[in-house]
């Protein structure tokens, strides 16, 4: 291992060499030798020069533009101009884990990830990639100045991204680097002595000092600017010299004039990397990051108010110390240590109110320590089995008060993105299986009544954590989608419990080693770990299982099953006794299940009930497994016309709301209907169901104003009179019931479950039936006009594959600046702008089209198309840009820069940057809507088919083969960043499928240079490709060239050597490693 790395780094190439060219003027045996010294001292000279980073040489005036530069200027960041642009696959990254949709990988691994590609293909500095990861989280804030009202992650979100998960990435690099410098210095301390910090350490004050001249992206959104504020009377305290005591600041009145501060986005971001020991309090004496100066403390700070200084002193949780404590974050891992170890030994109480605080602001905003917040709280949801505990009933149902408290504290769509963020979803989807077993298994004889004398049953704690488990994976979609579809099936298709669960287990067990390698540099802290070390399985969930099981058949295939007689059968008659006995019709049975022939419906028809007698005492799973039949004889009669569409929602309302699971199993059993298109269409007129006509042509307008910026034309939704609007039968109730629904944060939780699913539904079904349900829903909602008719906007696409493929081609004309018909900005700002909103005095505004094409991706099914069509607009857009370079060329060929050079060779450079930001922009969206599958097939399928084919990208040949070789290069910054985007660049892969897949690319451009495999394309665009893309390999991701077999690189360096490329040749060889060395000193001795 030592000689390996020795072999490996460029430094210790040096001193192998040194050691050589000791031997050779010293060693006495070698000079009676045989061996020439003259040509060992030569071989040393190669050696020295083979050490050092390899440069490309080839094709000089390209490799000179295709070279690395530095982060661009200021306005180029800040603006989004087409040299900013080439980090715009952060900018990218970051807007869409805002899609609401959850994810089971870290995204601070992700994002980790992808500042250290995109560095290495810049070949930028340090400072320059912090630089930019600060101003696209900055920019992802701000676009949230204006936000529209809905369903949807909102600014918690955004600050969460800024303030914990980009800060905890770059703690990642820091360490990463500081790690190497270790270990580098145990292992050749003789050589080298141990350096005590890294260059990414200092990079990052440098980026952080000069973004204090960014001023309109420090902006604090209002909510957040008394926060910014105590941040910077922190700073200016310090600086003064004075102390207010620990709980101070938590105090401080903000508008006393001794105290005023005006703190910006930094102090929080200063605050944050403080916090995580990146930076020291001598970023407090910055210049200009204080504007003030403090002299006395103020006398305004209110006496004996409750804070989390007095907890950590003994102070019991009293009701105004427990409403202090959730609406302030707590600072520190000790405060949240305490008060989660009250949450789990306190009194029944004092568990409520602690759980009650975890999930409170510490949870939301708490951003200096957030990593340690949520791991507390998915801890929190599997409590320890008590020393004294008795076999029996569960643990778990004796902590039913304090687990319904994080069930609902964490219910919030901003809470699910955080714990989506911080990658946790395995984690909390194996806790929250366990609860729904336990509490779902229980008769609802079971209950508690909390300090609001409201009363909480078992059904209650299992109804919050199920729905809130199926949050975590598509449960509505067809578990057959990505079996069917396998690489080219949607990115998040494979989220089932069966792959949750795989994650969450392999990270137990390296959860031992993860903690300690983190906790050695504070990032987590034992305490934190799993409460569960041992695997577990859908097998471990018995009951859970079969209703998955049911669950997965429902989508498959029609509902059959249901036998006359069994405890089924009984418990679907009692449940539709219950949701329509208040309908029967002169004695006659409305619904009877449709495999039974008759029903125990009460012929009353009198007024219900106001107790609980109609209520089936009944466990949670006995009711879950009835519903499907219960909802499918409701439809059926509602069908054929024995029940009327107002009394079916009210009957399927009260099913919801006795028992508010069962909103799953509707879902579902609606999804799966719709279609196999048996039903027949419910007429929205507005007597039997509801009518959009009040407000389906404003949504129409407001639709073709929103894609306005993309030119894809809008189909009429009131062709021959919206009274002629239709959906669906299962759609049409499935609307009707999610309106009965009250916008209050009890019904929140259910409605976050059901949106989604309705808005997918409605997207499945013929147009325009997303746009009446946006019309519906506007009716009763005004303030979320904005969000659904903008959800409505998407399903253009869905319906239209040509529409997508314009929309794509929008996104690289705004972001290339191709045409300036489109949008004035350019490059982020063109692409993404200023988010979604009524922006401007008039209404709605254009949607930027990165932002349209990022929350419609996912409901496209073909990716492997999709894919297709992005490398042709890759072509398209850099045929676009040779005769931008063309032209220019031909009309000031004559022109000359104040240094000489050539205006050609300017325009050149500044196409060689457009040509690197389409491939970052290609790359950047195949790698977002198809995860690393689809890269594999990029790589492995659709480059080599593209290569064999003809394309003639130059019918008239005016640009000299210029777009053939820019093309190349285009092509092969495609290739390497999607790759690096999908497994990344280091040593051990995110993927087992890296060595597999660069392996077969590399076997297949050297049998093309054997001879072995014939091209359709032109020759120049494949010699710049295989330069291109190997040249990236080895200089930004030369641990791909490691995985790769010896005799395939033997044979690329052969094919390089034939061409004149031995510069490539022998650095593709020397990454080899150990293995590749005679190979190596075979082509440095036949230079001699």
């Amino acid at each position: 291992m030592t000689f390996y790395i020795l072999i490996f780094r460029p430094s210790h190439w040096g001193s192998f060499a040194q050691r050589l060219h000791l031997l050779a003027t010293s060693s006495s045996a070698l000079h009676n030798s045989t061996i020439s010294v003259d040509k060992l001292q030569q071989f040393v000279q190669d050696i020295w020069k083979f050490g050092r980073e390899w440069k490309p040489s080839h094709h000089q005036e390209i490799c000179t533009l295709i070279a690395h530069g530095s982060l661009p200027s200021a306005g180029g960041c800040c603006h989004g101009s087409t040299s900013g642009a080439l980090w715009i696959p952060i900018d990218l990254y970051l807007e869409d884990c805002l899609d609401a949709s959850v994810a089971a990988t870290d995204a601070i691994e992700v994002l980790s990830g992808l500042i250290k590609a995109l560095r290495a293909l810049n070949g930028s500095t340090w400072h320059d990639a912090f630089l930019a990861i600060w101003m696209a989280s900055l920019r992802l804030v701000q676009r949230e100045r204006d936000p529209h009202e809905g369903p949807v992650p909102r600014l918690d979100t955004r600050l969460c991204m800024l303030l914990s998960i980009t800060i905890l990435s770059i703690a990642n690099i820091i360490e990463e680097e500081e790690a190497t410098i270790i270990d580098e210095a145990e292992l050749s301390n003789q050589w080298k002595e141990k350096t005590a910090g890294g260059k990414c350490r200092k990079d990052l004050v440098s980026s952080l000092q000069i973004l204090g001249d960014y001023e309109s992206l420090l902006v604090p959104p209002l909510s957040v600017t008394s926060v910014a504020n105590q941040a910077a009377a922190k700073a200016t305290m310090f600086v003064s010299g004075l102390t207010g005591g620990s709980g101070y600041l938590e105090n401080v009145a903000m508008s006393d004039k001794t105290v005023n501060c005006a703190g910006n986005m930094r102090h929080l971001i200063i605050e944050a990397c403080i916090s995580r020991n990146l930076l020291d309090t001598s970023a407090y004496f910055w210049p200009g990051y204080i504007t003030a100066r403090i002299n006395q403390i103020p006398h305004s700070m209110p006496n004996q108010v409750p804070n989390w200084s007095a907890l950590m002193k003994g102070v019991p949780l009293t009701s105004s110390m427990v409403n202090a404590l959730v609406a302030t974050p707590a600072s520190s891992l000790a405060e949240l240590e305490k008060i989660f170890e009250i949450a789990i030994n306190g009194s029944d109480d004092d568990k409520i109110s602690a759980a009650t605080i975890l999930c409170g602001a510490s949870l939301f905003r708490g951003w200096n320590i957030q990593e340690h917040t949520v791991r507390f709280v998915v801890k929190l949801l599997s409590p320890p089995i008590p020393v004294d505990y008795a076999e029996g009933e569960s643990h778990l149902i004796s902590h039913g008060p304090m687990l319904n408290v994080v069930l609902t504290g964490i219910s919030p769509v901003d809470c699910v993105q955080i714990f989506s963020f911080h990658g946790l979803v395995p984690e909390l989807a194996g806790a929250l299986m366990a609860i729904c077993e336990v509490f779902g298994s229980c008769f609802p004889s079971i209950s508690w009544t909390n300090t609001a004398g409201e009363e909480i049953s078992v059904h209650t704690v299992f109804s919050n954590a199920f729905i809130l488990l199926l949050r975590l994976w598509k449960f509505n979609h067809p578990p057959l989608e990505y079996c069917i579809l396998g690489d080219g099936a949607p990115v998040g298709s494979q989220l089932t419990p069966e792959f949750l669960l795989l994650i969450r287990n392999s990270r137990v067990l390296s959860d031992a080693k993860l903690t300690k390698n983190r906790s050695n540099h504070g990032r987590l802290s034992t305490s934190t770990s799993s409460s569960s070390v041992h695997p577990i399985f859908v097998d471990s969930f018995p009951k859970l299982k079969t209703w998955y099981r049911q669950h997965q058949a429902c989508l498959a295939s029609t509902l059959s099953g249901l036998v006359h007689g069994t405890p089924v059968h009984q418990n679907v008659d009692a449940l539709l006794n219950m949701m329509f006995r208040k309908f029967t019709k002169g004695g006659n049975q409305p619904v009877c299940p449709g495999t039974s022939g008759n029903s125990s419906l009460s012929s009353s028809s009198g007024p219900a009930s106001d107790d609980n007698s109609f209520r089936p005492k009944l466990p949670a799973w006995d009711i879950m497994e009835a519903v499907p039949f219960v909802v499918d004889a409701a439809l059926t009669a509602c069908s054929h016309g024995r029940l009327y569409p107002r009394e079916l929602a009210t009957g399927l309302k009260d099913l919801a709301d006795f028992l508010p699971a069962s909103l799953a199993t509707i879902v579902s059993y609606f999804s799966a209907e719709v279609t196999r298109g048996v039903w027949k269409p419910a007429f929205m007129n507005g007597t039997d169901w509801p009518s959009p006509a009040a407000n389906l042509s404003t949504v129409e307008e407001n639709i073709k104003r929103i894609v306005a910026a993309t030119g894809v034309d809008v189909p009429s939704v009131a062709a021959g009179g919206s009274s002629l609007a239709t959906l669906p039968l299962p759609l049409a109730a499935f609307v009707s019931l999610t309106i009965t629904y009250k916008l209050d944060k009890a019904s929140e939780r259910f409605l976050n479950l059901a949106g989604p699913a309705l808005e997918n539904l409605a997207a499945s079904c013929p147009w325009p039936s997303m746009p009446i349900v946006a019309a519906l829903w506007a009716q009763k909602v005004k303030r979320w006009s904005d969000f659904l008719v903008f959800s409505a906007s998407r399903t253009v696409f869905h319906h239209n594959n040509d529409a997508v493929v314009q929309l794509l081609r929008s996104c690289f004309t705004a972001t290339l600046g191709l045409c300036t018909q489109i949008s004035s900005n350019v490059g982020v700002g063109g692409l993404l702008g200023h988010g979604f909103g009524s922006h401007f005095s008039g209404g709605l505004s254009p949607v930027a089209p990165g932002i349209l094409y990022l929350r419609v991706y996912r409901c496209i099914k073909d990716i492997f198309s999709l894919t297709e069509d992005i490398l042709s607009l890759l072509m398209d857009a850099v045929k676009e840009i040779t005769e931008s370079v063309v032209n220019k060329e031909r009309s000031d060929k004559m022109k000359k820069t104040k240094y000489g050079m050539k205006y050609g060779q300017v325009s050149l450079a500044a196409a060689m940057t457009q040509v690197k930001v389409a491939a970052a922009l290609g790359a950047t969206f195949v790698w977002l809507s198809g995860g690393s599958g689809i890269v594999q097939c990029l790589i492995q399928e659709i480059l080599p088919s593209w290569f064999l084919s003809v394309h003639e990208l130059d019918l008239e040949g005016g640009n000299g083969g210029m777009v053939y070789t820019l093309s190349g290069y285009a092509l092969a910054y495609f290739a390497v960043l999607s790759g690096m985007f999908a497994w990344g660049i280091d040593s051990v892969s995110v993927s087992k499928r890296r060595p597999r897949v660069i392996a077969s690319h590399m076997d297949f451009l050297s049998s093309v240079l054997d001879g072995k495999i014939s091209l359709g394309c032109n020759w120049v665009l494949w010699r710049a490709y295989v330069s291109g893309f190997l040249g990236l390999v080895v200089q930004c991701a030369p641990y791909w060239v490691l995985e790769v077999d010896l005799h395939i690189l033997k044979k690329l360096s052969r094919g390089l050597k034939q061409w004149k490329e031995d510069e490539l040749a022998l650095a593709l060889l020397k990454r080899g490693g150990v293995e590749a060395m005679g190979a190596a000193a075979e082509v440095i001795l036949s230079n001699e």
